[in-house]
């Protein structure tokens, strides 16, 4: 009877055996599922990105770093992206944001420099890209013009950031209201006001530019 309790005392308290297979491969899983999801939805949008960082930033240097900034924190914040829905969509929110929290940080510290030296800085001008293209025939034939695309580009990167924004992801990235909306974090009837508004600055300023440089007669307008 002693002698089958002390068994019976040895198999309770007995460790379990070791696996043979290493605890490594499991914990490995989860990082190679984020990879490979984030190479499958987020990287597809690298261009698209590229795009709109060099359109908000209107430079390129500054456009490539915005983009390596939007996927790092994309990366890192992957477990808050939904696998499945609109990658783009949120990346572009990410991106914008980035964007205008650095514009702000500039902002203050331009406010700062300002007060201390006492005097106005002036920002160095743009440089702009010359431009030959042959007359179209009409005004909407100038504006449309696949040739023109470097000057219209320009005038997109003059307008204010909030027209800018709005004309750049409905005309370039061809974003819906809702998705404009959810980037601009504004409701969907600001977005059409912008965009109506910008469209209306974009066609003035370029009109303009067409007279100026003869691209268009004046009673063409």
């Amino acid at each position: 009877m002693q002698s089958q309790q002390h068994e019976l005392s040895s198999t309770i308290h007995r460790p379990p055996p070791r696996t043979t297979e290493p605890p490594a491969a499991a914990s490995q899983e989860p990082a190679d599922r984020l990879n490979e999801e984030f190479r499958q939805e987020a990287l597809p949008h690298m261009d698209a990105i590229y795009r709109f960082a060099l359109r908000l930033s209107a430079d390129e240097s500054r456009a490539e770093d915005l983009l390596q900034e939007t996927f790092l924190k994309a990366y890192k914040s992957w477990h808050q992206y939904t696998v499945g829905t609109n990658c783009r969509s949120w990346l572009f929110t990410i991106c914008r944001n980035l964007h205008v929290r650095a514009e702000e940080q500039k902002s203050r510290h331009r406010r700062l420099l300002q007060e201390k030296a006492s005097t106005d800085e002036q920002n160095p001008a743009r440089s702009r890209s010359p431009l030959a293209p042959s007359p179209p025939p009409t005004p909407e034939g100038v504006f449309f013009d696949p040739r023109i695309d470097e000057v219209l580009l320009q005038k997109i990167n003059e307008l204010p950031r909030e027209y800018r924004e709005a004309v750049i992801l409905s005309d370039i990235e061809d974003l819906s209201y809702k998705e404009m909306a959810r980037i601009l974090d504004v409701p969907v009837g600001t977005v059409r006001s912008r965009l109506s508004r910008g469209r209306k600055m974009l066609r003035s300023e370029f009109r303009e530019y067409a007279v100026e440089h003869g691209y268009l007669r004046g009673d063409q307008l």
